[in-house]
C-alpha cells in the first residue's frame, strides 16, 4: 500500500490501516498501570465483545498470558454466551467501538444489576450506553473509523489488553511503541508479489491457518469484508485433519508463522495431496512461498496482522472492489436502539 498513490489513498480503509502506525507510536502504556493491579488482585479476567473487538485483542492476550506463565486466568467468549456464566469473581472487559453494540451493552447492564464492581468498557466513543453500564470505560485514541472493516481500533484494543498483562508480568513495554510502529509500517507498505495476489484472486476459498492467537482468525473475517471471498480459519493442524477432503486445488492457504514441526505435514497433505497453493506469512523464509515480515519478537502478531491487511487490500483492488462499501455488512452489527 502507498498513501501517495490515489489508487490506495482514496479509500478510508487504507487510510485507517496506515493510521495504525501513529496509534502504536503514541500509545500510552502507563494508562493501564492501575487497572492492571486491580485485575491482578481479582485473578480472573474475561475479555468479551463481538467480531473484531474480541478476536485478536482477546486471543492475543490469552496466548501471551499462557506463554509468559502469568498467574491470571483469562477467558473469552461472545457476549450472549458470557451472559450465561457466573462472572461474580471475574473482572470483565466489554469491548465495543461504537459503545452501542446490543449484546455487549446488555451484558454490562446485567453485571451492573449483579453489582459486579469490576466491569469495564473499552470503546472508541465517549458518552455511550456501554459507558453508562460499566464502572469505568476507557476510550481509545484512534477515533471512530469510517470503513466498515475495523483496523486501527483492533490494534489499539490489543495493545491496551497486552499493556495490562505487561504490567502484571513486569515485562518491558514503555519505549517499544516507535520500534513496533516502524515494523508495522513496513508490513503495511511492502510490495506483495503479483503471483500471490493472482493466486488468491483465482481461489474459490481463501484459508488462513496458524496459532489460535487471533491473527489468522481476524484475517479470515477481513477476507470476507475486504475481498468478498469465502474464507475459513484453520486453527493449528485443523487444515490437515479432514477438511482437505473438500478443498479445491485452486484454493489458497495462508499459514501465519508456521510451526516448524508442522511444515512437512502441510506440504504433504495440502501442497502435494490436494495440490493447492500454500503461502506463509512469516519473519523468516519457509519452504513455502513466503511473505517476509520484519522480526518483532513477541510483538510479531501485530506485524503479521498488518502484512495480512496489506495482502487483502491488494486482492480487493485486483478484484475491482470498493473497499469501503460492503453490500451487506454493517459498521455496527446489532445496534442497541433505546
Amino acid at each position: 500500500m502507498n498513501l501517495q498513490d490515489t489508487k490506495y489513498s482514496k479509500f478510508a480503509l487504507v487510510r485507517e490501516m496506515m493510521d495504525s502506525v501513529g496509534v502504536v507510536r503514541g500509545f500510552d502504556f502507563d494508562q493501564t498501570r492501575q487497572i492492571a493491579r486491580r485485575i491482578q488482585s481479582v485473578g480472573r479476567l474475561l475479555l468479551t465483545g463481538e467480531g473484531s473487538s474480541r478476536i485478536f485483542p482477546a486471543k492475543n492476550a490469552m496466548r501471551k498470558a499462557m506463554t509468559w506463565g502469568l498467574d491470571l486466568q483469562i477467558a473469552t467468549d461472545g457476549s450472549r454466551q458470557s451472559a450465561q456464566y457466573d462472572l461474580s469473581n471475574f473482572s470483565v472487559f466489554c469491548a465495543s467501538n461504537s459503545g452501542r453494540t446490543k449484546e455487549i451493552v446488555l451484558l454490562a447492564k446485567k453485571l451492573a444489576e449483579q453489582k459486579n464492581p469490576n466491569r469495564f468498557g473499552l470503546s472508541a466513543n465517549p458518552g455511550t450506553p456501554l459507558e453508562e453500564a460499566c464502572a469505568r470505560t476507557f476510550v481509545l485514541t484512534c477515533g471512530w473509523e469510517q470503513a466498515v472493516a475495523a483496523t486501527k481500533s483492533v490494534i489499539e484494543q490489543a495493545l491496551f489488553y497486552e499493556s495490562i498483562l505487561r504490567h502484571i508480568a513486569g515485562a518491558t513495554a514503555d519505549g517499544n511503541g516507535p520500534e513496533l510502529a516502524e515494523k508495522i509500517q513496513t508490513a503495511l507498505t511492502m510490495p506483495i508479489d503479483a503471483a500471490i495476489v493472482a493466486a488468491a484472486v483465482r481461489a474459490p476459498t481463501i484459508y488462513f491457518a496458524g496459532y489460535n492467537d487471533g491473527v489468522a482468525e481476524e484475517l479470515t473475517l477481513k477476507t470476507n469484508e475486504i475481498t468478498r471471498k469465502k474464507s475459513d480459519f484453520l486453527e493449528g493442524t485443523y487444515a490437515v485433519h479432514g477438511i482437505e477432503e473438500v478443498m479445491d486445488p485452486a484454493d489458497v492457504v495462508f499459514v501465519v508463522d508456521p510451526i516448524d514441526e508442522e511444515i512437512d505435514k502441510f506440504r504433504e497433505v495440502l501442497a502435494e495431496g490436494v495440490g493447492l497453493t500454500v503461502i506463509a506469512i512469516a519473519d523468516r523464509q519457509t519452504p513455502f512461498t513466503t511473505i517476509r515480515t520484519p522480526e518483532a519478537g513477541d510483538w510479531a502478531p501485530y506485524v503479521y496482522l498488518s502484512a495480512g491487511w496489506n495482502l487483502l487490500v491488494e486482492i480487493g483492488l485486483a478484484l475491482g472492489i470498493d473497499l469501503d462499501k460492503p453490500e451487506r455488512a454493517r459498521k455496527v452489527g446489532n445496534e442497541l436502539i433505546e
